[in-house]
């Protein structure tokens, strides 16, 4: 009774086991075919991923190799149009020299045999100027005479505190006015001096010359041509041999180099 006890608990047992082996088995089939479809999926993503990398790199390839072919194409047409260009340049210059060719016909005539035709520079003409001091001569300035011309007997320069020989008229004026040339002619210098300052002497022709003196801001320069009435310059601030008499200006009239009496002629 035992024994059948026995070996029916050890039959039991068995079956427990085997049961037990069976599931182990089928868990462990099951966690084979999972990890197999794990490892093929893995290796189908990483082909995936392979073939998208390769096609990745044949469209920048062919990207590349479509810029390398348009800029080709660029540079072959800018070639071709600088050789197109220079063709019609240099058939441009072709023609011009054809066409010069056919108006300015080679000579056979030895130049060297020929007399050389100098051609003659003629000298600028100048003006001609004719004064008649009793007709042209107009004042410079409108003002008072403080000093009147004096070769004959000598007049008082207050500012110097003594007489001498006066060889010119000092017409009073305002600093600033303007000085009119008295008639036509050509200034022959324009020179410094201590007693009458910017000082200006105009050729009037027939040996007349008028010497304008105490001036500034002249317009005018050695070789220039005055017309009457021109303004030559300003009146100045008086030199320190006026200084009493006040700003002015000196207005000598000369014949042959030597003074004479404007007062005589002044219209």
């Amino acid at each position: 009774m035992r024994n059948k006890r026995a070996a029916a608990f050890f039959n039991r047992k068995s079956y427990i086991i085997a049961a037990v082996i069976m599931v182990v088995a089928a868990f462990g089939m099951t966690g084979m075919y999972y990890t197999q479809q794990e490892k093929k999926q893995e290796e189908e993503l990483a082909k995936e991923q392979k073939e998208q990398i390769q096609q990745a790199k044949a469209e920048d390839a062919a990207r590349e190799k479509a810029k390398a072919e348009e800029a080709a194409k660029k540079k072959a047409a800018k070639e071709a149009e600088q050789r197109a260009e220079a063709k019609e340049n240099e058939k441009e210059e072709k023609e011009e020299t054809e066409a010069v060719s056919g108006i300015i016909s080679p000579k056979d005539d030895d130049f060297m045999d020929e007399p050389e035709v100098v051609a003659e520079t003629q000298a600028p003409v100048e003006p001609e100027f004719h004064f008649d001091a009793a007709a042209d001569l107009n004042w410079p300035l409108q003002g008072n005479v403080v000093l009147n011309y004096s070769m004959d007997q000598t007049v008082y320069f207050a500012t110097l505190d003594q007489y001498k020989y006066n060889p010119a008229v000092i017409i009073q004026a305002e600093v600033n006015t303007p000085v009119k040339a008295v008639s036509a002619g050509k200034v022959t210098s324009i020179e410094t001096s201590a007693e009458t300052g910017t000082t200006m002497t105009v050729d009037m022709g027939d040996g007349y010359s008028a010497i304008y003196g105490q001036l500034k801001e002249s317009p005018k320069n050695q070789g220039d041509y005055v017309e009457s009435g021109e303004t030559l310059g300003y009146v100045s601030e008086p030199t320190k041999y006026y200084s009493v008499e006040g700003a002015n200006l000196y207005f000598e009239l000369q014949k042959d180099g030597s003074p004479v009496n404007p007062m005589q002629y002044l219209q």
